[in-house]
């Protein structure tokens, strides 16, 4: 029998009103969430090792794995609906379920730029038309980005407001290396016209490790808006004073 992605033991199915039956909901959403989180953090490590080394098989592995991740938000944002049809959640509850419903957006949305920066791969194999520097300095920016979405994650997965604090802090690190990397080839390009497709590209995929920097910072945002009833976006958010990192 046909159950759109989820199966009898889908807690969501079970008809049940309670409040703690609300939260075994929840939980089981809130875990096939980070499932599906730990599929794109792997999508994005595959992207940038192609990238490194220059992998035009991985790469395309990269690009067809795109179409589970885009079934998983399906079937999430399905679950999501579905739970707030059948427990009416209020207030905070139903803040925590739309909170999620973004929150599996933003993720399959670093799907969609990890397969930017794989689809990229097959034009700058050419390597020898920019230089090391051009290259290290994008992968160096991705490893901030990976750390960015790790603690998305485990921040979500805690729901830890200093945690996403800080996390929010470290996007101004990664657009500063997007810009420093933008301005770098630019001027490269300018002087070695031969270079101007493989630069062009190469600055997509910079363009999308600082999205996946964004998309993890919005998560952050959505976990200090479910636990402290803040709406922090487009703001200059801060921990209050007697905050301490976790």
């Amino acid at each position: 029998m046909k159950t759109n992605g989820m199966n009898e033991e889908n807690p969501v199915f079970s008809g049940l009103h309670s409040s703690k039956q609300y939260d075994q909901d929840l939980e089981w959403i809130r875990s096939k969430v980070l499932l599906m989180g730990g599929l794109v953090e792997n999508q994005f490590r595959d992207a940038i090792v192609a990238l490194e080394k220059g992998d035009v098989a991985l790469a395309e592995k990269v690009v067809a794995g795109d179409a589970q991740v885009n079934r998983q938000e399906v079937e999430l944002d399905h679950a999501c609906a579905q739970l707030i049809v059948r427990r009416q959640p209020a207030a905070n509850d139903l803040r925590n379920v739309m909170a999620t419903v973004k929150v599996i957006s933003d993720l399959e949305r670093m799907g969609d730029e990890a397969t930017k920066i794989a689809r990229s791969v097959g034009y700058i194999v050419s390597r020898d038309l920019l230089t090391p520097d051009h290259y290290h300095a994008v992968i160096n920016m991705s490893h901030t980005a990976k750390h960015m979405m790790h603690e998305a994650l485990d921040a979500y997965a805690r729901m830890d407001t200093a945690k996403a604090a800080a996390l929010m802090a470290t996007d101004d690190v990664v657009d500063t290396e997007f810009h420093d990397i933008m301005c770098e080839l630019i001027r490269y390009m300018r002087s070695e016209p031969e270079s101007v497709e493989a630069g062009v590209n190469l600055l997509r995929t910079a363009k999308a490790i600082e999205r996946i920097g964004d998309h993890a910072t919005n998560i952050a945002e959505f976990i200090i808006y479910v636990v402290d009833g803040k709406d922090v976006r487009h703001t200059d958010y801060r921990l209050p004073a007697d905050s301490t990192l976790r």
